[in-house]
Formats: structure tokens, C-alpha cells, sequence
């Protein structure tokens, strides 16, 4: 007898470790929990719990439940290896009924005896005390800690490593004086000042260009070689904001602002110098590369960026951050050399980045999307610099890595290459009459950021725009409708819908079952409320608290975006280590039990924002 009930405690704590979160207990504490387990029987269509059961969890070993809402709406259905959790977890603003769906063999636990034998692990604790919502919270709260353990320059701010001392010297100073200053100080740069506000920044590179290669004098006043309108960056800012300032602008001297006022300075060199092998460097060889072999070689690093960023733990938003602004500065050299070989361009321009480029969301081998836009001087007769500037740069791009467009949203097309009327006519078509092309575009288009050029061109676009749509409730409806048919592939039985066929069978599409319906949500959600912001994150945080998104909701889809992208990134990096392309399609099998339980709470959030997004429109 005894031999028999160890044969069969033996077989409850096999099934259990199987079950998250009990695989995270030690043997002795599984063992223990095992020991109050009590196996209960109910036949078909029976509700759940059983009379005067109502403080227990089940654990369903044979069967099947089904849920259902209070106009008696099928929920969803659990089986075998599932938790039934709600009578010790029941949330008051969602009463649930359960009924078996078939005869069913349970494994139950009282409540305070469950809680009583997990007490001593934290994350069975935290498993059976929190929503699904809160367990992703808490598991993304650990990414990110590790994520500041490995501090690379994305999560440091300027105010770690800028230089406090900051050279000034009056605008009235001839440009020796100003030299001269510099050689005796050891500094590349000076801030120019008139009566202690400042007025500009004068750098050796502005004495070499401006005055000695144009034949000046050096008596004269520095102010008249000076660039004024100074940019500057928060000393609170992260150093990623400083290295986007300073590639987009393509300058190498950035003033530290502390409460407005002068702090000191950081420049490239300081960057590098802090950061070492990684981003900066690659973006500062970019810049000083002379040919598109060099650039290739160069792409060549991502990968391995990639790789290195993900092992150190660093969060997906991070590393898209990143990669965007590598992608950037390969854009901006090429479109130099183009200006180069074809001369300066005949009137005002911009390059666009559109998808997840424009969004700073981007990963290795991704495909272009851009476009252009002139000012509206622009004619017929300027058709042929602009289409040869676009072959060029989208060529160049391509022989790096970037892959072409298989829509072809490339500068290349000439109806992504127009002048800035023709863009407000595109913009207020798409708004005005939302047909299924129209909204195809507004996903793609609506996500657009300047990376080269002048860009009052764009802002003007987008400020138009964005007037446009947050009065017109019509083409909201239509786009939240369009984006609600990309569903999270949660099945019935609370497993994932796979794919099923094909080379990616038996696999999850992380990018378009899990990020794209929330790209799409907060994409919705700023088009409603006027907000200029295309990062995903950024336009979540931007509408938190309001009365299209509350501040949980905007958290929790946060918190499911981050951990998508974390596994993305991890996947990704798998492949890329083993020599094969990086592409989006998951394996669930390929992750522990207990992250597919966060893959699952991650798409329950989604679903729930869009049920939400359903009732509204």
C-alpha cells in the first residue's frame, strides 16, 4: 500500500513540475505541496467549484473548463496542465462562470494551504497574487534592471561623463584670440558668449572651413564664423538622445544644459571613449567612410552588435534605438556621397524614414521604407537629380544590408518622391476617404521622421495631418476596425494558434500576432489625440492617464511591448550565433514553461486593450 501511494505521489509531483509555476519550487517544497493535493471528479457540464469548494485551486489533469462572462459569453477553454485559478484570484470587475466541458479529473489545493507552502518562493507567490498584467509588470521590472546592470550608452545619462568645465570666449574676440584660447586649453570647442548669455560655439573645424580655407582674416570677430542657434541636450538626458542630436545634425560638440542653464559639454570623442566597441564607434566610422565598400564592411558589425547588446541583456527598446540610429547614419553618409557626385540639390529636400525606422523600432536586416519630399519650388526639371540622388542612397543601403522594399515605399518609387502639396493631398486623401489602400498607407505613412534635410517640410505635413485626424472620428473608426484583424494567437485551450504549415510550422509570428497589434493600438491612440510622437513607447507614455487610454492600460501595453521585443531579440540572436538569418517566426517550445506563461498573460493584455478598442468603435 505504502509502495502504491509513492507511485502515485511520484506521478503528482512529475505532472506539477510540468505545471507553472510549480517547476520553480525545490524538491522538498513540491514535495510538501504534493502532500495536500486532494483529486476530485466532476462529470460534464457541471459548474465549478464544486459545493463549498469555492477557496481552492484546480489543477485540471483530465478534462476540459470553459469560462464564461455574465451575458454567458464563451471566454475561452482550458485542458489539461491548466490552472483554474479564478475562485482563489476572482476579479470583481469581471465575474466569470466555469463549467466543465467534459468529465474532468482535478488536482485541488486550498487556497491558505497553497499559500502556505509557497510562501518561501517568491516567484510562485508572485505567480498566484497577481493578474496577468501585474506578472508582466514584474517580469519586465527584472529585464530592465538587468538592462541597467550592463549600462550601456543607451541607459546612462549625459550627466555620467560630460565634461563639467566649459570654455567661453566673447563674441567680440578676434578669431586668433579664439585659437589661440584653444591650442593653450587642449579643447576642440568654445562657447561664444555676449554679456554671459551665450550667443554661439566656435570649433577648430569652423576656424579651418570658415576663416583659413575662405581667405579671412584672423583679426576679425569670432562672431562672424560662429554657428549660432545653438543646439544643447539636458544634463538628465540619455547619452542615445545626445548621439542622435549629434548624427542627425552631423555635429561633434553638444552643450549640457543643467535647469536651463550652461553645465558643461559632450562630444563624440566623449561617447566613444565611454562606450567603446558599439554603436557610437560604428556610427563615428560611418561618418568617415569615402566608399560604399567601406560602408558595407561596416554593416557587416550589426549583426554582431545585435548579438552583443542581447547578451548583455540590453532591452529591445534600446537596441532598436540603436540599430535606428546606425541605419540613420548610413543613410546620411550615402545621401553625401550622392550630393557629392551630383552637386547640392536644386531646392529644399528631406529624407524620410517611414515603418520602423521612422518609429527607432528597427532590428538587423530590415527592409527600407522612405521617401521624399521637396519644397514646393521644386518642378519637372529637378525629376532627374532627385530620382538619381534616390537610386543611389536606396542602392547603397541595400548593398548593406537593407533590404529592398517588396512594396517598394522607397524614395526610388516616384509617388513617394514628391513635393511637400503632394504630400498634404496624399495625407488628406487617406483621412477623408479611408478605403483599405488608404489605411495600408496611413500605417506606414503616419510613422514618418526626417533624417537628413530640412524638416519644417515634414513638420508642416504632420501637423496638418494631425489637425485632420483627431476631428475625424470616421477614419479613426476605420483604422482601429482594420488594425483589430491582426489577433493575438491565443487559442480556446489556452495554448498558442500556430502556424501550420510551411517552412515556419509550428511557430509563433512575434512580429505581426504580437507587436504589430500593438504598434497599430498606439498608432490609434495618437492620431486621436494630435500627438506628434511615432515611437510606440513614447506615444503610449504620451497618452497614459487620458481619457482614450488610462494609465495602467497604457503600462501593461508597455510592459506586453517590451517583453515581445525582448523575445524577439533573444530569438533573433539565437540565429544569428548559429550563422542563419535573423526572421520573427517563435518556436514555443524553444522557451521555458514559465516564459510561455508570460507570452500568454503578454497577449491577454493585447486582447484585452482590443476588446476594449471594439466596444469604443
Amino acid at each position: 500500500m505504502d509502495s502504491q501511494l509513492n507511485n502515485e505521489l511520484t506521478h503528482i509531483k512529475e505532472f506539477m513540475r510540468q505545471v507553472p509555476p510549480f517547476g520553480e519550487l525545490s524538491d522538498s517544497e513540491i514535495s510538501q505541496l504534493c502532500n495536500k493535493i486532494e483529486i476530485q471528479y466532476v462529470r460534464k457540464d457541471q459548474l465549478m467549484p464544486p459545493e463549498n469548494e469555492d477557496d481552492k485551486l484546480f489543477i485540471i489533469k483530465k478534462g476540459a473548463l470553459a469560462y464564461f462572462d455574465n451575458d454567458n459569453t464563451l471566454l475561452s477553454k482550458y485542458s489539461e496542465g491548466d490552472l483554474c485559478s479564478v475562485f482563489i484570484l476572482p476579479d470583481p470587475l469581471l465575474p466569470i462562470t466555469v463549467k466543465t466541458e467534459e468529465d474532468s479529473l482535478f488536482y485541488s489545493i486550498p487556497k491558505n494551504e497553497l499559500f502556505q507552502n509557497i510562501s518561501n518562493n517568491q516567484e510562485a507567490s508572485n505567480f498566484f497574487s497577481q493578474t496577468a498584467a501585474q506578472r508582466l509588470k514584474r517580469r519586465m521590472e527584472k529585464v530592465n534592471r538587468e538592462a541597467v546592470l550592463s549600462a550601456t550608452l543607451l541607459n546612462t545619462p549625459v550627466e555620467t561623463f560630460y565634461r563639467p568645465t566649459l570654455a567661453t570666449i566673447s563674441a567680440q574676440s578676434s578669431i586668433q584670440q579664439t585659437a589661440i584660447q584653444m591650442t593653450q586649453l587642449g579643447y576642440s570647442s568654445l562657447v561664444v558668449t555676449q554679456s554671459s548669455k551665450m550667443v554661439g560655439i566656435i570649433t577648430d573645424k569652423d576656424i579651418r572651413t570658415r576663416c583659413v580655407a575662405q581667405g579671412l582674416s584672423t583679426d576679425m570677430p569670432v562672431s562672424e564664423i560662429m554657428t549660432e542657434d545653438v543646439l544643447t541636450i539636458d544634463i538628465q538626458a540619455s547619452s542615445y538622445d545626445a548621439l542622435i542630436t549629434m548624427t542627425s545634425r552631423n555635429i561633434h560638440h553638444l552643450p549640457v544644459t543643467d535647469n536651463g542653464e550652461l553645465a558643461g559639454m559632450v562630444t563624440v570623442t566623449d561617447l566613444m571613449n565611454h562606450e567603446g566597441q558599439n554603436a557610437v564607434n560604428i556610427v563615428h566610422l560611418i561618418k568617415k567612410a569615402n566608399s560604399i565598400k567601406e560602408l558595407i564592411e561596416l554593416s557587416k558589425m550589426l549583426p554582431k552588435l545585435q548579438i552583443r547588446m542581447a547578451k548583455l541583456g540590453t532591452t529591445a527598446d534600446h537596441v532598436g534605438k540603436s540599430i535606428s540610429a546606425i541605419t540613420m547614419a548610413f543613410t546620411i553618409r550615402l545621401i553625401k556621397m550622392a550630393e557629392n557626385l551630383l552637386g547640392p540639390a536644386p531646392v529644399p529636400y528631406a529624407w524620410l524614414a517611414a515603418g520602423s525606422q521612422g518609429r527607432q523600432e528597427q532590428f538587423c536586416h530590415s527592409d527600407q521604407d522612405n521617401a521624399l519630399i521637396f519644397d514646393d519650388s521644386y518642378d519637372a526639371q529637378h525629376e532627374t537629380y532627385f530620382y538619381d540622388l534616390a537610386t543611389f542612397v536606396c542602392d547603397g543601403l541595400a548593398a548593406c544590408g537593407f533590404v529592398y522594399c517588396p512594396g517598394d515605399i522607397m524614395a526610388t518609387n516616384k509617388k513617394w518622391r514628391q513635393p511637400q502639396k503632394v504630400w498634404n493631398k496624399y495625407f488628406s486623401e487617406w483621412v477623408d476617404t479611408p478605403d483599405p489602400k488608404a489605411l495600408l498607407n496611413a500605417s506606414v505613412f503616419f510613422d514618418l521622421a526626417t533624417v537628413y534635410g530640412d524638416e519644417s517640410l515634414l513638420n508642416e505635413v504632420k501637423k496638418r495631418m494631425l489637425d485632420k485626424t483627431t476631428s475625424n472620428t470616421l477614419f479613426i473608426a476605420h483604422l482601429s476596425r482594420n488594425a483589430l484583424m491582426l489577433k493575438p494567437p491565443l487559442g480556446f485551450f489556452r495554448d498558442f494558434v500556430l502556424i501550420s504549415h510551411g517552412d515556419n510550422a509550428k511557430s509563433l509570428d512575434l512580429k505581426h500576432s504580437g507587436i504589430a497589434p500593438i504598434v497599430d493600438l498606439a498608432r490609434i491612440y495618437a492620431l486621436s489625440m494630435g500627438c506628434k510622437e511615432v515611437n510606440t513607447i513614447k506615444r503610449l507614455q504620451a497618452v497614459s492617464g487620458t481619457t482614450h487610454l488610462s494609465e495602467a492600460a497604457a503600462r501593461n501595453l508597455i510592459d506586453a511591448f517590451e517583453f515581445l521585443g525582448h523575445l524577439r531579440l533573444q530569438h533573433q540572436a539565437a540565429q544569428m550565433t548559429k550563422g542563419k538569418k535573423p526572421d520573427n517566426f517563435m518556436a514555443p517550445r524553444s522557451i521555458s514553461r514559465l516564459e510561455r506563461e508570460h507570452l500568454k498573460d503578454a497577449f491577454k493584455v493585447i486582447k484585452t486593450l482590443q476588446n476594449s478598442r471594439q466596444v469604443t468603435y
